[in-house]
């Protein structure tokens, strides 16, 4: 095991702290009304985005997914910017028109979120190509589901990867359901991962609840991304904890899933899993751990304030933001 800082460590804690009051918070203003659209919240799968994220800087790029609000937080997100994109107001960080599933924040390596599934791999091997032919050591990250892996876009990326060696990684987060379809029963292979041979890339499979598990393995796909070895394909075994989405209420779990299925992944709870870890090594005393919790509702308290007393955008918005600004030459 890799030996980290205490500091990475209260770090991982409290990114994960933040997205899940991020997204506890999100469902219950979802219910009142206040959110227009569709919503996948994250909640469960916080160690993968966080354990990946953790080996990036602001030049490193991810492309998300529809479930994209962890993705954002972990990639170091303005949460306030993102509450305020999500409740469709001015200042948020597309300006109050993507919304939930179209949240993205270039300045921070996060090319957005995406409700085409699937859409992640193809744009990160843009990113990948262009770090690769201007020479700045990036590395471009897909997060993708289960559902995506047997997109054809995927395999397409994939493939293009490993003829052109790009510093890609791709990130296959299963948890398990493809909205109420099992991945067991869609994907021929025992794991999303077995299939990396067929590329000519590395497959790893990661215990996806464990953050520093989904750090460590990152560690050694960006090593070889940044070496110019080539892309990595990454399957972090995740669970989320309630719907695909808070539009799905005429789903019932039991339908798809048991309750005991879902207790037995919340025992796996990663924030959970992380903090005992946090407490038993010595590394943080409970009372510390508290005010982590604190602070993180805080912040998300004050965001969503933000976003409420934020005034919708005006017609004269509509035109705003529809050209790239032109790519400096080297």
């Amino acid at each position: 095991m890799l030996q980290l800082s205490r500091d990475t460590l209260l770090d991982a804690y409290t990114r994960m702290r933040t997205i899940r009051d991020f997204e506890d918070r999100v469902h219950t203003e979802f219910a009142t009304g206040a959110i227009p659209g569709f919503v996948h919240l994250y909640a469960g799968e916080e160690a993968s985005a966080v354990g990946v994220c953790l080996n990036l800087n602001d030049a490193d790029y991810i492309a998300s997914t529809h479930r994209g609000h962890g993705h954002c937080i972990a990639k170091g997100c303005d949460v306030g910017g993102m509450m305020k994109e999500i409740y469709g107001r001015r200042g948020g960080l597309c300006g109050g028109k993507g919304g939930s599933m179209h949240i993205a924040d270039l300045a921070k390596g996060m090319m957005g979120a995406n409700g085409i599934v699937g859409g992640g791999p193809p744009l990160v091997c843009g990113a990948g190509l262009a770090a690769k032919r201007l020479g700045t050591g990036g590395v471009a990250i897909a997060f993708f589901g289960d559902g995506a892996s047997n997109q054809g876009a995927v395999h397409e990326s994939m493939n293009l990867a490993s003829i052109w060696d790009l510093p890609v990684i791709f990130l296959c987060e299963n948890n398990q359901f493809a909205v109420t379809t099992s991945y067991s029963t869609t994907v021929a292979v025992e794991h999303v991962s077995d299939r990396a041979p067929a590329y000519n890339m590395p497959g790893v499979l990661v215990d996806g609840q464990d953050a520093i598990a989904m750090y460590e393995a990152t560690v050694e796909a960006v090593r070889r991304a940044r070496a110019g070895e080539g892309p990595t394909l990454i399957e972090g075994l995740t669970y989320r904890f309630e719907e695909h989405s808070l539009g799905l209420g005429r789903v019932r779990r039991g339908e798809y899933r048991t309750e005991e299925d879902i207790d037995r992944w919340r025992k796996r709870d990663p924030i959970v899993i992380h903090e005992e870890r946090l407490i038993s090594q010595g590394i943080a005393t409970r009372e510390e751990c508290d005010a982590v919790n604190a602070e993180t509702q805080e912040e998300v308290e004050r965001a969503v304030e933000f976003a409420r007393n934020s005034p919708f955008p005006e017609e004269s918005d509509l035109f705003e933001d529809m050209w790239a600004n032109p790519i400096p030459q080297p």
